[in-house]
């Protein structure tokens, strides 16, 4: 028997991706999965693309106004009903294999927290060619300095971190900061050294302002995990050589 899948994703202006993406969610080989698409108060057709899907395993919330991406995160996290939960953004595209490939994984590693290789894509989520490789397993300290946990690439199994310790904290980088928070609960994040999601990569998106990205990783260093500035800068080091590596 099949274990359901819970797949949140926040929406916020995303007309020209969300169909690709939602579309990418159908076509997996694992079937038994919800998807929760949280409407974040987008300004353009967003929720006009969302309500032409018909499919009883899609539920639309809508948060009413941009909540940011935590909380609208949370939202979905409130209602998913599925015994493993991960995340989508709206703009990244799972190949057809990652849920049966990831949750087969977890089960032989009796993995909590699970995160797999990615490809960067371009504007239309052509692969581009460039494949982040992950690590077996990180802990707390290793992920520190090691950025490679990408968002579209988590499984979570809430039989062993219940939902409550997921929510998000309503920070930047908050995807990050909950990853530390679980790291450092003693939790090990098992990694899948597979290319199962393409990171689209928009000239306009957040993750693409390579100074703010600066910002919020010292930040996080600094104000939630609260390490001094020494330790802080030795991890951003090694965070700042690896993300420089990962795009070159």
């Amino acid at each position: 028997m099949q274990e359901k899948v819970s797949i949140i994703i926040p929406v916020y202006n995303a007309e020209k991706y969300i169909a690709h993406t939602i579309k990418s969610v159908q076509d997996q080989t694992y079937p038994d999965w919800e998807l929760i698409l949280v409407e974040n108060g987008s300004t353009d057709g967003s929720k006009e693309v969302l309500k032409t899907f018909k499919d009883e395993r899609i539920k639309i919330i809508e948060a009413g106004s941009n909540v940011g991406a935590a909380r609208a995160r949370n939202l979905g996290m409130e209602v998913a009903e599925g015994i493993y939960v991960g995340y989508l953004d709206a703009d990244d595209v799972w190949r057809k294999d990652k849920l049966e490939k990831q949750i087969a994984f977890m089960k032989n590693k009796n993995a909590a927290f699970c995160f797999t290789g990615y490809e960067f894509g371009d504007e239309s989520a052509t692969p581009l060619g460039k494949i982040v490789k992950v690590p077996e397993r990180l802990t707390y300290k290793q992920a520190l300095g090691n950025t490679t946990i990408f968002t579209s690439t988590v499984l979570f199994d809430t039989r062993l971190i219940s939902k409550d310790r997921l929510m998000m904290p309503d920070v930047k980088s908050e995807d990050s900061a909950l990853w530390f928070r679980i790291l450092r609960g003693g939790v090990i994040a098992q990694g899948l050294n597979e290319n199962l999601v393409i990171y689209r990569r928009p000239g306009n998106s957040l993750s693409s302002n390579k100074l703010e990205a600066v910002k919020r990783i010292w930040n996080l260093y600094r104000k939630e995990e609260k390490l001094n500035v020494f330790v802080s800068a030795w991890h951003f080091m090694f965070w700042a050589i690896r993300a420089v590596l990962r795009r070159v």
